[in-house]
């Protein structure tokens, strides 16, 4: 082990023997008391040292025996530790792309404060590599999540888009104006891999009837899709998408995604666990229930026969719906559940107040979540008993 002091905590002394590590709340630890030779110590723990030369150095300074060992372990279980030389194989391979990783460093420096082990930000960076996300749609909100995704090196982005690029595509983050009337899923490719810090290792497809070969030792082989983020660039199918379109993403346990932009209001969400979390047809099923005209109202609008008139997408409202949905991907990709599980945020023009709202499980879907969602509720009550009978 080779410790380091996350560089991405700045550090501050609160007085003559208590330091702050980190200003935003949701990451800060104080620590102390500490006397100066430990303080000094801290100084040393920048990465290049490995455990016995630390300790060879805290001797020097008059440090008692186990002293440092101490000060390492307290470190670790406070979150404040990075390891410069573990992570394990893919995190070796990261470091042996400099130029990669030099592209990722801030990526890096923000994975090290939400994963409190000493290797879990490199292990988290480099597991996105062996990852694979299909964005649907290739409009301003769509390029711009998948630049982002790539860019964040997830190994394999995918984007789904018919037609070709009409200049009201284009995006400073997303499809670039030269682009214009070429194919929108070509363009996309391209976009992706002009963002990847990584070029991606070419895979073989298997064949119609999957056959196609696949090497002994498995590389190059397509990944199975972690997520699915459904991003069209008519934004009526981010804000009330047809369950039928997403029923094949439902029966096969992928996890998805909806964003978009609709009359000027911004959409992010629900993200969909299916079988866990509220999907497209609770949505459905709970608005209907809400209002009696929406299910008529909701057919017209998909009926097909909507004005020709280029829809309202606000460029810096696109910008945002794309870097929170790309970083609420990013968050479960990483591991985490993020807020956008089973709710779904809006923000409209002017005023870009985000607000959620809950996507509750319908008892009418088949999805089954609301029959998950009535057993846990069920399990929480009879433990709540449990414990006021103790």
């Amino acid at each position: 082990m080779h410790p380091m002091v996350k560089p991405a905590l700045r550090r501050a002394w609160r007085d003559l023997t208590t330091v702050q590590f980190g200003i935003a709340p949701a990451h800060a630890v104080v620590l102390g008391p500490l006397d100066l030779a430990t303080a000094g110590l801290l100084h040393r723990l920048d990465g290049t040292r490995g455990l016995p030369l630390l300790r060879e150095e805290g001797h020097g300074l008059g440090l008692p025996e186990g002293h440092v060992d101490m000060l390492v372990e307290r470190l670790a279980a406070a979150g404040l530790l990075d390891d410069t030389t573990g992570g394990g194989p893919a995190a070796d391979a990261l470091r042996r792309r400099p130029g990669a990783l030099d592209r990722l460093r801030p990526d890096l420096a923000s994975l090290s404060l939400v994963d409190r082990e000493p290797t879990g930000g490199i292990r988290r960076l480099a597991a996105r590599s062996a990852m694979r996300v299909q964005v649907r749609g290739a409009g301003r909100v769509g390029a711009g999540i998948a630049a982002v995704l790539s860019g964040a090196a997830v190994g394999k982005v995918d984007v789904l888009e018919g037609g070709c690029v009409e200049p009201w595509d284009v995006s400073p983050g997303g499809l670039p104006a030269q682009s214009v009337g070429e194919r929108r899923d070509a363009a996309a490719r391209r976009l992706v891999r002009r963002c990847a810090p990584v070029r991606p290792p070419r895979r073989r497809r298997t064949g119609p009837a999957g056959s196609g070969e696949v090497p002994e030792d498995g590389q190059g082989v397509e990944p199975g899709l972690s997520l699915v983020v459904v991003a069209p660039r008519d934004g009526l199918a981010a804000f009330a998408p047809d369950p039928a379109v997403v029923e094949p993403l439902v029966a096969a346990g992928t996890p998805h995604l909806f964003a978009g932009v609709i009359e000027g209001t911004g959409v992010v969400g629900p993200l969909v666990l299916p079988g866990v979390s509220g999907c497209a047809g609770c949505l459905d099923l709970g608005r209907a229930e809400r209002d009696a005209g929406w299910l008529r109202m909701l057919a017209q609008w998909r009926s097909g026969r909507a004005s020709r008139a280029v829809p309202s997408c606000d460029l810096a409202l696109a910008t945002a719906v794309a870097g929170l949905a790309a970083s609420h991907a990013l968050a479960f990709l990483d591991g985490a559940l993020p807020a956008a599980v089973g709710t779904r945020w809006e923000a409209p023009l002017p005023g870009l107040d985000w607000r959620s709202e809950r996507v509750r499980p319908h008892p009418d879907c088949s999805c089954g979540a609301a029959s998950r969602d009535e057993r846990e509720d069920t399990s929480r009550e009879r433990a709540s008993h449990e414990t006021m009978a103790g």
